[in-house]
């Protein structure tokens, strides 16, 4: 089959990564694959080209530049005729529908990574764009949360539930795996101390990441304790940017802190960590939790999306806007004895397996070109189908 893939941008992020490997993965199993993007320029264009999928820019040059860059997609989609037009989250989502008035046999598959976000902290476009989604996905021929908190959300949203197929993320673990020597290199880069704890928060800067209550967990952990430093991993916004590294400031975290920015070689950064802490109030699978146990670091997660049922009993589960909770969670981690090695890593082995991933989606696009109807999420077929990871 031929799928074209639709995203805003190939820049750094663990949902940009889960659609690389996607895409790598399809491609891999004799499917032609062709990713469309908004921009580009992205930081994987070159990772995708050499793994021989061809990247078409649609030149969009703005958040307003809308009529001009829709007539390029569906001129594009038109020129390309794939049989699976598939998006990736947000206005990629929704923008499927416009080619389907022009190739009627066209079947367009919506993933969905989010759960639970707290719309009231984005601006006035986003909120709209929510609402909007919720209608516009009754056109979706399938919608594949990433999560079954994800699956729940969505539905109180108004998505058609009898379209939902749960399919969870696939982490490549031959990428990331645990490296001593990127360990080395990476502390030494950032002047980090040989006895010193890092803890890492690997996430964009976004609101729905709560960097405010990592911070304020940080600050109380430090009053108790003098060998342990911090770093947040990723980028975001300039304004937003700048109010996080006051907010840091305040919490008089400044010598405490690494701003690393977004990164190329996460699996070096994670082997550098001795701790991992998610405090997101919005997830659906985190896919950083996911890529640092991979790398056999042990994580803290609040409860919130599938957060819980991925760390299991191998890190940390608090709830979320806590940060007291948090600092004991994370202080009691560092103070256990270390876990079994691999042991982390085995659980991500064992669950979120790239095959896997490619496997499900597979079969949902092949469900859908065959005219085959899509079973309810939870009906017995649709477990057979569409594994349902333990809890």
């Amino acid at each position: 089959m031929k799928i074209f893939i639709l995203i805003s941008r190939l820049i750094y992020g663990g949902a940009e990564r889960q659609q690389i490997v996607l895409a790598k993965g399809l491609h891999q199993r004799g499917h032609e694959v062709v990713v469309g993007v908004f921009y580009a320029g992205g930081a994987w264009e070159v990772e995708l080209q050499q793994a021989g999928i061809r990247v078409r820019s649609l030149d969009k040059v703005g958040r307003w530049d809308v009529f001009g860059f829709l007539w390029r997609l569906v001129q594009i989609v038109r020129q390309e005729h794939p049989d699976i037009l598939y998006g990736f989250h947000g206005i990629p989502n929704v923008v499927t529908v416009i080619p389907k008035f022009f190739l009627p046999g066209l079947r367009t598959v919506w993933p969905i990574s989010c759960a639970y976000m707290d719309l009231d902290r984005y601006d006035w476009v986003s909120r709209i764009g929510a609402v909007f989604s919720s209608w516009v996905s009754h056109s979706a021929d399938a919608l594949i949360p990433n999560s079954h908190a994800g699956l729940r959300y969505h539905q109180t949203m108004g998505y058609p539930a009898e379209k939902m197929i749960v399919i969870r993320n696939g982490i490549d673990t031959e990428r990331y795996q645990p490296d001593p020597a990127a360990r080395v290199r990476i502390r030494m880069e950032w002047g980090i101390e040989a006895h010193m704890k890092l803890i890492g928060l690997v996430a964009r800067l976004d609101p729905m990441k709560d960097h405010p209550v990592f911070f304020k967990a940080a600050q109380s952990l430090i009053a108790l304790r003098s060998d342990v430093c911090f770093v947040c991993v990723g980028d975001g916004s300039p304004d937003y940017t700048a109010e996080l590294r006051a907010l840091a400031d305040q919490c008089r975290l400044s010598d405490h802190v690494i701003w690393a920015g977004a990164r190329d070689d996460m699996p070096a950064v994670y082997s550098a960590l001795d701790l991992a802490v998610n405090s997101s109030y919005g997830e659906g699978l985190p896919n950083a939790v996911a890529e640092a146990m991979a790398c056999d670091v042990p994580c803290v997660v609040t409860d919130v999306g599938d957060s819980a049922w991925l760390v299991g009993s191998t890190g940390g589960v608090v709830p979320p806007k806590q940060p007291e909770t948090l600092m004991r969670a994370m202080g009691r981690l560092l103070n256990q004895p270390r876990y079994q090695p691999g042991s982390i890593r085995h659980r991500i082995v064992e669950h979120l397996s790239v095959n896997s991933l490619v496997t499900k989606t597979e079969h949902v696009l092949d469900t859908l070109l065959t005219g085959s109807r899509l079973v309810e999420n939870g009906s017995e077929e649709n477990r057979r189908c569409v594994e349902r990871m333990p809890r």
